[in-house]
C-alpha cells in the first residue's frame, strides 16, 4: 500500500511567530519533524479549527524506550535489589496468580527463609535469590530455563513478568518506592551512555537519558495546548519519578497502580479497568489495556467501552512508542502515529505499511538499532492474538499486511 504524501501549507510569518515550533537544533529521520509540526499547527492552540477533547488535543506517550533511552524499571529494581530494598514475602506464589510452583520453591530456596516475614532480603549479597528475582522479570523463566508462569491470561491485556515487578515493592509505600527509583534515576542520569551493570550474574543498562527530541515535543506540544499523558506498563511510582523531568505531572500518568493497605503500603491487588474486578494484573496497561486506560483517564469513558476503539474527537492526535505494547494506542491517535525502531513485529509492520499515510517511524534517537536481518513477518506471525497464539497482522479492512523490511534504522 502506497502511504500518502504529506502536504504543508505555506506558512506567513505572523503564524510562525506564534505557532510553537519543534527545535531546529534537533535532529530527525526524513519528513517527520515536518509532519509532527503539521499536526501542532492544525491541532493546537495557533489553529482556527481545534477539535477533539473539548478544546484540548491529546498526545499520548509510553515510557520507556520512548521518552527514555533505556528502561527505567530494571533500573529501579537493580537499585532495590543492591540496596536490600525487596521484602520477604509470606509465599512467593502470592504475588502471581501465574507463577509454577517450581517457581514459588525456587524463589524460596534460593531468597532464603532466615529473614522474618516483611523484613528486607539481603539481595545485595544473595547471588542466587537476585539471580532467580531478575531472570523472572527479563525472561519469565528461571535460571534453570524452566517457564515461571503457567496457566491462561489475555494476552494483549497482560504479561506475567511485567505484571510481576510492581508486586516486587509490596510492603513498601508509593512514596520509598518512588525514592528508590529517583535515586536509581540520579546514577543513571549520571552514568555514560553505553554503561552497563553487573547484577548478580545478569548484566544490563546502567544508564538512562530523556531523549531530547521527545522531550522537545513534549514541551512544544504543552506549549500549543495539547493535553500530554503517559501512558507505561511500569510501575506507577517508579514512573512518577521519571515524568516530571518532562513537565508531565502525576495527575497525566499512567502506569501499573497497585491497591494500598490501610497504612498505605502497596499491596499485590492492582487496580483494574473497563469495568473488570481488581486482580492481580489481569488488565494492566499493556497493548489493548492502554487503550482502556487511556480512554478511562483522559476521555472519561467508562465500563465495557473503554476497551473499545472511539469516535475521532475522542481519540489521541498523536500516539508514540516504541514496542508491540504501546500499537493499539500509537495506533488509535488520529493524525499521527510515531514510532522508534526497536524492530518490535506488530508495530513495525503497521508503521512500514503506513495505510493512513500517519506512521511515522523514527531509529532510536540514542545507539540506534542496526537494520533488521530479513523481513518482519507481517503476513504469518506478526501480531500476539489473546490467547497468546501468533498470526498475521491486518488491516482495519481485514486484508494481510504483506511481510515489510526494515527501511528506517541507524547507521
Amino acid at each position: 500500500m502506497v502511504p500518502a504524501t504529506p502536504t504543508f501549507a505555506a506558512e506567513g510569518p505572523a503564524e510562525r511567530h506564534r505557532c510553537p515550533r519543534l527545535s531546529a537544533d534537533l535532529e530527525w529521520h526524513g519528513t517527520n519533524k515536518q509532519q509532527l509540526q503539521r499536526v501542532i499547527d492544525e491541532r493546537g492552540n495557533c489553529s482556527n479549527s481545534r477539535t477533539g477533547h473539548g478544546d484540548r488535543p491529546v498526545a499520548v506517550f509510553d515510557w520507556d524506550n520512548t521518552v527514555t533511552k533505556n528502561d527505567i524499571t530494571d533500573l529501579a529494581i537493580a537499585w532495590a535489589l543492591k540496596h536490600d530494598k525487596i521484602l520477604r514475602p509470606a509465599n512467593w506464589s502470592d504475588s502471581s496468580p501465574w507463577m509454577t510452583e517450581e517457581a514459588d520453591r525456587t524463589l524460596t530456596e534460593a531468597c532464603g527463609t532466615d529473614v522474618p516475614v516483611g523484613a528486607p532480603l539481603p539481595t545485595s549479597t544473595n547471588t542466587a535469590c537476585t539471580d532467580e528475582i531478575f531472570s523472572i522479570r527479563s525472561e519469565a523463566t528461571l535460571m534453570n530455563g524452566n517457564d515461571a508462569f503457567e496457566g491462561d491470561w489475555n494476552s494483549r491485556r497482560t504479561l506475567p513478568e511485567y505484571a510481576w515487578v510492581p508486586q516486587l515493592f509490596a510492603g513498601h509505600t508509593e512514596a520509598e518506592v518512588r525514592s528508590y527509583a529517583r535515586k536509581s534515576r540520579a546514577e543513571a542520569l549520571a552514568a555514560p551512555v553505553g554503561a552497563t551493570q553487573k547484577l548478580g550474574s545478569h548484566t544490563l543498562h546502567a544508564y538512562a537519558r530523556y531523549n531530547p527530541q521527545i522531550k522537545d515535543l513534549i514541551r512544544t506540544l504543552k506549549r500549543a495546548g495539547f493535553e500530554v499523558w503517559v501512558d507505561s506498563a511500569g510501575s506507577t511510582p517508579v514512573t512518577n519519578a521519571w515524568t516530571g523531568g518532562v513537565g508531565v505531572d502525576r495527575k497525566h500518568t499512567i502506569a501499573i497502580r497497585n491497591v494500598l493497605d490501610q497504612q498505605g503500603r502497596i499491596t499485590y491487588t492492582q487496580e483494574g479497568c473497563g469495568g473488570r474486578p481488581d486482580s492481580k494484573g489481569e488488565d494492566m496497561p499493556y497493548i489493548d489495556g492502554k487503550r482502556c486506560w487511556l480512554n478511562e483517564k483522559a476521555f472519561g469513558i467508562t465500563g465495557p467501552d473503554a476497551w473499545k476503539k472511539q469516535p475521532a474527537d475522542k481519540r489521541p492526535a498523536i500516539g508514540a512508542g516504541d514496542a508491540d505494547t504501546d500499537v493499539t494506542i500509537v495506533g488509535d491517535a488520529t493524525d499521527a502515529h510515531l514510532i522508534l525502531n526497536r524492530n518490535k513485529n506488530e508495530v513495525m509492520c503497521r508503521g512500514y505499511d503506513n495505510a493512513d499515510g500517519a506512521w511515522l517511524v523514527n531509529p532510536m534517537f540514542i545507539e540506534p538499532l542496526p537494520r533488521k536481518d530479513g523481513a518482519y513477518p507481517c503476513s504469518t506471525t506478526g501480531y500476539t492474538h489473546p490467547d497468546g497464539t501468533l498470526g498475521p497482522v491486518l488491516r482495519e479492512d481485514g486484508t494481510v499486511i504483506p511481510d515489510q523490511q526494515d527501511t528506517v534504522f541507524g547507521s
